[in-house]
């Protein structure tokens, strides 16, 4: 042991006790001592609450504390600590007893000398080093008597004891399963009764390796061929390594083995397979294995005169989960959906985890279609019951998809993609709802499916537009600002509609490039107006959830405002009521943010999202657009107007502008004014124009009561 300094704990209520010992210590030359003594058991926990100690001498006669119960105390305090002993008695049941207990070794006062207590010192030193390297390293094995009972359970090894006599003191479980002796029926027995080897070549018995550690005082191995006969007479191929454990004077007292089946390789091929054929995450079937069952329930539905279910589900509203809580948290949601999927099925049932939020189900040998209706409606409300993990109440629902053999398809192939299609119809359909097939959705998918792969080479191909619908002021006529709304002019489609290319750019990631180019080209083209002289007011940008949950959006806005030198004020971004209320905290220091720039917001298509209208007072915005489902009411239903009046009053009250969006009727915009509504925008004065259009209205205004197709 390197000299170095040892902080000691001498808990010793006889003062010369404590002083002889004291003056043992000085005299040794091993290491520098710095000794703490204390009087009482109490005093000693104290210690060990707030300072690191090496080693605790322990006196078992304390006034607080006496016995066996200063040492379990003691090593409770400090359990990693090596505990030395002192008593004043020769007692050897109590010896055994305190060792049993956890001390390292056991002195007696009046016949304790100098080299002895530094010998027990030393080991009580060599033997912590030695746990911390296995605490480390976690493959070093270092197995002293006082610590038999750890099991060294990892990578299968299994471990034996054994006295010196050769006799076993103690089995790990792995050793108990590879042996098939528990560790209470081999106590006491010979070594070589159970831990049997024999050279598989020769089918003789290998040497006790365990006598050979002991007598040469060394770490040995066994034979690379040798064979572990278990007690029911099978045999393992084992590989082994002996080493002699010693006492505190460092004499060979017994024996630690540890041995592996090599036969783990084939084990390991096992355990591939079943990983290739499962989900990591879930433990779920994954699509390989699920497309063999599928095969195999349709192969056998006819002859039993069944019909076969492939449901197909994906979570709504999982991203946003994910990407605001994390994916640890997604994980254990996912692992969560899966066990209620599976309580929501037959044992004869396969339900599979295809990746991401995507599950897979198989209904084998069904009576009726209406069977897998049932299911649907089953897996439909336990997915929506809360979810309680770490702390959350997480709500998600799901939407199913259903495909029926021999009806939909006749292979697994089939009636998967069949039920995938009609999956994205039911989420099409407003989410928590489940759809059959039907041959028509094919269709839609194509359709999809087409647009997807053109909007990958839409932005590279200059193929999107906008156009600008003016903002008026009611007050005055003139034009406050304009909407930029996107345009997608199709090569061989023409224009499509923003409602066909939008949701589809969400579902496939696109939208935040798209959306990216879509301020970039609002911002310049509005500094382009200002530069020539037609000062716009505000330009109103639709930000979706997807654009506004993404990290770099703050950095994108201000990025984009600096590169085309627009001013922040004259920037508005709109925003529905759904994507300001999830995740408040972060809305919050986002929309503060854009705020201390001079950026505005302005919530979209008020009225038709959360109920709670508390944000309003909290969220810096600017202003409130009615959607125009409710100004439509003004003409189409008068006695229905109480949202738009009600809305209009809250955002004078508030202090908010108010948008009234899609006026089309003169009557509309006369109720509008009459109730000192801000601004409008609609079909009335213009509908939205491309940029050299928009140019001469700014120059020109919007005539009093033209309703313009410009």
């Amino acid at each position: 042991m390197n000299k170095k300094s040892i902080n000691i704990l001498l808990v010793e209520d006889n003062p010369g006790d404590a002083r002889l010992l004291r003056e043992m210590l000085s005299r040794q030359v091993s290491f520098d001592i710095e000794l703490t003594h204390v009087a009482s058991m109490s005093e000693a926990e104290n210690h060990l609450a707030k300072d690191a100690v090496d080693i605790i001498l322990l006196d078992l006669g304390l006034p607080d504390v006496q016995g066996l119960g200063a040492v379990r105390r003691a090593r409770a305090a400090a359990p990693r600590v090596p505990l030395v002993v002192l008593t004043g008695l020769h007692d050897e049941a109590l010896a055994e007893q305190v060792l049993q207990e956890g001390a390292q070794e056991h002195l007696i006062k009046g016949q304790i000398e100098t080299r002895g207590l530094v010998r027990a010192m030393r080991y009580a030193m060599e033997r912590k080093v030695m746990e911390e390297a296995l605490h480390v390293k976690e493959e070093a094995l270092f197995v002293e008597k006082e610590r038999a009972q750890v099991t060294l359970n990892s990578i299968g090894d299994a471990v034996i004891c054994t006295d010196i006599s050769g006799n076993i003191t103690f089995l790990n479980l792995v050793a108990e399963r590879m042996t098939s002796w528990s560790r209470e029926e081999a106590e006491g027995r010979p070594m070589a009764e159970v831990f049997r080897i024999i050279d598989a070549t020769s089918r003789e018995t290998t040497p006790n390796p365990t006598e050979k550690a002991v007598e040469q005082d060394r770490t040995v191995h066994l034979p690379s061929n040798c064979l572990l006969i278990q007690r029911d007479g099978s045999e393992i191929p084992v590989e082994d390594c002996v080493s002699p454990i010693h006492d505190r004077e460092g004499k060979a007292i017994g024996a630690v083995i540890v041995f592996r089946d090599v036969s783990v390789a084939q084990a390991m091929a096992l355990q591939m397979a079943h990983s290739a054929q499962h989900d990591f995450l879930t433990g779920l079937p994954n699509r390989m294995l699920l497309n063999d069952r599928v095969r195999q329930a349709i192969a056998l539905a006819p002859r039993h005169l069944k019909k076969v279910a492939v449901l197909f589900l994906d979570l709504d509203g999982f991203k946003y989960i994910n990407d605001s809580l994390g994916h640890p948290i997604g994980d254990k949601l996912l692992q969560s959906i899966a066990k209620r999927l599976v309580t929501c099925v037959r044992g004869s049932d396969t339900v599979s985890r295809q990746g991401g939020d995507e599950f897979v189900v198989l209904l084998s040998e069904m009576e009726q279609s209406e069977d897998a209706a049932i299911t649907a409606r089953r897996m439909l409300e336990a997915v929506a019951k809360a979810h309680s993990i770490d702390q959350h109440d997480l709500h998600v629902t799901t939407s199913i998809g259903v495909s029926i053999y021999p009806d939909d398809g006749l292979d697994a192939e089939t009636l998967i993609k069949n039920a995938d299609t009609a999956m994205y119809q039911a989420k099409e359909n407003g989410h928590q709802s489940y759809k059959f097939f039907k041959p028509a959705m094919n269709v839609r998918a194509v359709e999809r499916q087409s647009i997807e792969e053109s909007l990958r080479r839409a932005l590279e191909r200059q193929e999107f537009a906008l156009h600008y619908q003016p903002i008026i002021n009611l007050k005055t006529g003139e034009i406050s600002g304009a909407e930029a709304l996107i345009r997608w002019n199709h090569p061989t489609r023409g224009l499509v509609s923003p409602a066909q290319f939008i949701p589809v750019a969400e579902d496939c990631g696109l939208i935040l490039p798209i959306g990216n180019w879509v301020l970039r080209e609002a911002c310049r083209q509005a500094q382009a107006w200002a530069v020539a002289g037609l000062p716009l007011g505000t330009i109103a940008v639709n930000i979706s959830a997807i654009e506004f949950r993404d990290e770099h959006f703050l950095e994108g806005v201000f990025g984009i405002l600096k590169d085309t030198g627009l001013d922040p004020r004259s920037l508005e971004l709109e925003l529905t009521e759904s994507v300001l209320m999830k995740r408040a905290e972060s809305t919050e220091s986002i929309l503060k943010a854009l705020r201390a720039r001079g950026v505005q917001v302005a919530v979209d298509d008020f009225g038709t999202g959360y109920s709670s209208l508390s944000y309003l007072r909290r969220f810096p915005i600017d202003a409130l657009k009615i959607d125009q489902s409710f100004v439509r009411q003004i003409t189409t239903a008068p006695d229905e107007t109480t949202i738009v009046t009600a809305v209009i009053s809250m955002g004078r009250s508030l202090k908010l502008r108010v948008v009234a969006e899609g006026v089309e009727t003169e009557e509309e915009l006369a109720f509008l004014q009459a109730h000192q509504c801000d601004e409008a925008q609609g079909y009335y004065f213009s509908r939205p124009v491309r940029p050299e259009q928009f140019a001469k209205l700014l120059e020109t205004g919007i005539p009093s009561g033209a309703v313009h197709s410009i």
